[in-house]
């Protein structure tokens, strides 16, 4: 689907979305809990679909390969994929995971690099990883300076083995409020963890305790209309959690950050996926402010290279962008002017990024592949109607 934009400013109310991260770690908790609990306002994006899939397919060890370990489809949720790599040795003693688009080219290292250690089998083939093999308590070295989705996924698997294990960061830690999210959501589901200096020490013989949760709006989700508010639409976002353990709700910070008229660093170490707002809120916020965006480099494997997405889209719409290997510096202008068709690259937060730095152009813009958007938030474009966002949706031509 193609999404062409009359630039207008915004003006309304906004319910961002439920949490992505708090909804993957939720049914996580609940599928390894005993008991039965309910998960209210759990979403409906692809990648939490992703998740609610190989769940089940843990749960009754069905699809499985004629190993019989389960197939695990992850769609293109990273999450997903890095979440359930441990658990799934620790429940079935391995599995076959697939997936689509990026998400099977995305760095798996300091897994496969562990694992090997502890003599769990690893396979990657095309489009496929294969893993098989016993958990066992111990120490689990690894970088901190790495995504923390292989830190959670060990927190979730290490509590269910017989003894005490440790997760022993051997750099620094730097997506700490990903990590604090993951031990809020554990607390909530009865599971102990206990900080170290260099790491966390998890007690074995644990067992989750199912509840009932209702799960929170998405702080990454509201960034996109934190972007749009900074850019002088009129948007009241209701529903977010201000004490909130999910480290995009940092957006609320950097944009009194970027509100003020002069130049402004901010390290995206600790929120990469806060970048695609954050480049629309730079290039727009007015003219001659240089803004850096900084510590970015993980960007490059998310569902797309991020930072020479966003400099590829902001650029075409007529922004000052340079990217480096592992920041972006973007020079502020007070609007843009559009007037051309610009690719979504098979990816959520370029496509949203887009759309919202249209409403600064000066002439029409269009995204293709605007369908992306249900990878996180589906109901998008609806919303960006709502706010009075003017848009006109056509079918990409077939080949």
């Amino acid at each position: 689907m193609n999404i062409t934009i009359t630039p207008a400013l915004l003006r309304g109310s906004v319910t961002p979305p439920p949490s992505k991260s708090v909804g993957h770690r939720a049914l996580l908790a609940l599928l390894l809990a005993d008991g039965t609990g309910t998960l209210s306002n759990l979403g409906d994006s692809e990648d939490i679909r992703a998740t609610q899939f190989c769940a089940a397919a843990l749960r009754s060890g069905h699809p499985a390969g004629q190993d019989g370990l389960p197939i695990l489809d992850c769609g293109e949720s990273g999450s997903t994929l890095r979440f359930l790599i441990p658990v799934a040795l620790a429940l079935r003693g391995g599995g076959h995971f697939t997936g689509r688009g990026r998400l099977m080219e995305r760095p798996q290292a300091p897994y496969r690099d562990l694992f090997r250690e502890k003599g769990i089998f690893w396979e990657e083939m095309a489009g496929s990883l294969t893993v098989r093999g016993q958990l066992e308590p111990g120490t689990y070295a690894l970088p901190g300076n790495v995504s923390s989705q292989f830190i959670t996924g060990l927190l979730y698997a290490l509590p269910l083995l017989s003894g005490d294990s440790q997760i022993l960061l051997t750099t620094p830690l730097e997506s700490g409020a990903y990590v604090d999210l993951t031990l809020d959501v554990l607390e909530k589901f009865g599971i102990r963890v206990e900080r170290e200096e260099r790491g966390f020490r998890v007690p074995g013989g644990q067992k989750f305790t199912a509840r009932d949760l209702t799960i929170e709006a998405d702080w990454s989700a509201a960034a996109f209309w934190y972007a749009a508010a900074l850019l002088d639409s009129d948007v009241d976002i209701q529903g977010l959690d201000a004490g909130s353990a999910q480290a995009d709700a940092a957006i609320a910070r950097h944009y009194w950050t970027l509100a003020r008229p002069s130049h402004a660093e901010i390290d995206v170490s600790g929120c990469p996926d806060l970048v695609p707002p954050l480049a629309a809120m730079a290039a727009l916020r007015g003219e001659g402010l240089a803004t850096r965006l900084v510590n970015a480099a993980r960007l490059r494997m998310k569902e797309s290279d991020r930072l020479s997405t966003v400099t590829d889209v902001l650029t075409a719409l007529g922004a000052d962008v340079e990217e480096h290997d592992d920041y972006l510096v973007i020079h502020g202008k007070d609007t843009l002017p559009g007037g051309v068709t610009v690719s979504g690259h098979n990816d959520h937060r370029i496509a949203m990024m887009a759309a919202i730095a249209a409403t600064n152009c000066d002439a029409p813009v269009t995204i293709t592949g605007a369908e992306c958007v249900r990878k996180s938030y589906p109901s998008f474009w609806a919303d960006y109607e709502a706010l009075g966002g003017v848009i006109t949706r056509t079918e990409e031509a077939q080949p």
